[in-house]
């Protein structure tokens, strides 16, 4: 199974939930029958008992495998292991934090919609501006890839390789797998051997609100997401920091990182981690840990094949195939130019409002030809496709987007 809990699940929201489709089936409430249709292990049996009797316990476990658990005691066991893994960057006051914490909260994806190049630019202006605030702080030392300081603090106490701290109380080696304002390549590895050395985990890493596929140091590493290559891009230095982190231990059966780096069709993160055995490795340390809360191998897979056979991406399912994956079942839809260039999506969107994010400046240009309305809003957003680049940091996309024609 794998989970579908909102973001920042708490025990006293679900309990509440429970106790609301207690009341709501004894009331008769047509969804709240057909949620235990669909979800109650025995429904015709507590379907039967209605409306003198359900029982809470009837609808805990409803509401557990509604969202993807056995029961309702491993719900809870999932809960009460996400409490202490659990970081929402989103809740973190920045205006409140002193300047070492901001100097990382500014340095490193968050995974919200605040990820963009000038959030980095200005976090390297904060360290120029007070290269002191390293000294006295792992976590920014780490950010900065700062070997010299990290290693004079590490000498006083190794300790320190495994704390949790800075503004998302992650150990030093998040800091510096998920910043985008490091230094070298030369001081980037140099900083992560040391707190490999010292005893940091290669398998670090937290529950990004609550939501049971971990973000580790690989995904940071790996980089790349839902809000594009631009605004959560990879480690400048991705193949070679990727590479220590998997020669050191950490596990290839990277979920999040095969999520995020899935939408466009670059496989280079798939070579690496083929290479080091994630067709046919063993348990993760987090599969372990999170046991049924996360998705299977099979359902991890089946996303991918499903999401690469959808876009075309036939150099990928040949990739997986090679690899032992099984690829059969889906139908590859080869890319094509649309009949209709103003044609809408679900969302009100056109194919120029996705080659705008997508940067695509070839096929921009093909649009515009072909008649696509640039100044087309779609439903969703309400923006243009001209937004849309300047949203995903396509400043070549939008500039293009901004010229029009002579009339």
């Amino acid at each position: 199974m794998a989970s579908m809990l909102p973001d920042n699940p708490s025990l006293s929201r679900l309990r509440e939930q429970a106790r609301s489709l207690q009341r709501r089936a004894r009331a008769g409430d047509p969804d709240a029958v057909e949620s235990i249709q669909r979800h109650h292990p025995r429904p015709d049996r507590v379907l039967a008992q209605l409306p003198d009797r359900f029982a809470l316990h009837d609808a805990q476990v409803t509401v557990a495998r509604r969202y993807g658990f056995t029961g309702w005691p491993a719900l809870v066991r999932y809960l009460d292991t996400a409490a202490t893994l659990t970081v929402d960057p989103s809740r973190v006051d920045e205006g409140a934090l002193g300047e070492a914490d901001r100097f990382c909260a500014l340095a490193v994806l968050h995974y919200t919609d605040v990820d963009a190049p000038p959030r980095w630019k200005n976090a390297v202006e904060l360290l120029t501006a007070t290269p002191d605030l390293t000294e006295d702080h792992v976590w920014a030392a780490a950010a900065a890839a700062d070997a010299g300081t990290l290693r004079r603090l590490l000498r006083v106490d190794r300790t320190q390789a495994v704390a949790a701290g800075g503004p998302f109380g992650w150990p030093p080696l998040l800091y510096l797998c998920y910043s985008r304002a490091t230094a070298s390549r030369a001081e980037t590895l140099e900083t992560a051997a040391l707190l490999l050395d010292a005893g940091a985990d290669p398998n670090a890493g937290y529950l990004w609100r609550g939501m049971s596929t971990p973000f580790t140091a690989l995904t940071g590493v790996f980089g790349e997401g839902e809000q594009g290559p631009r605004r959560q891009p990879r480690h400048p230095f991705c193949t070679e920091l990727a590479t220590l982190l998997l020669d050191r231990g950490a596990h290839p059966a990277d979920h999040q990182t095969l999520y995020n780096r899935m939408f466009r069709p670059d496989d280079s993160h798939l070579e690496l981690l083929f290479d080091r055995g994630v067709a046919d490795g063993g348990p993760s340390p987090w599969e372990r840990r999170l046991g049924e809360a996360m998705e299977t191998r099979a359902q991890m897979w089946r996303r991918q094949v499903q999401w690469a056979a959808a876009h075309g991406f036939s150099g990928r399912l040949e990739l997986l195939e090679r690899h032992g994956i099984d690829v059969g079942g889906v139908e590859v839809v080869a890319p094509t130019f649309p009949a209709d260039p103003n044609a809408r999506d679900e969302d009100g969107a056109t194919a120029l409002h996705h080659a705008a994010w997508a940067g695509d400046l070839d096929l921009i240009a093909r649009l515009l030809a072909a008649g696509a309305d640039r100044d087309a809003v779609d439903d969703r957003f309400g923006t243009t496709p001209q937004q849309w680049a300047e949203h995903a940091d396509q400043s070549e996309a939008a500039a293009l987007l901004r010229e029009r024609p002579p009339r």
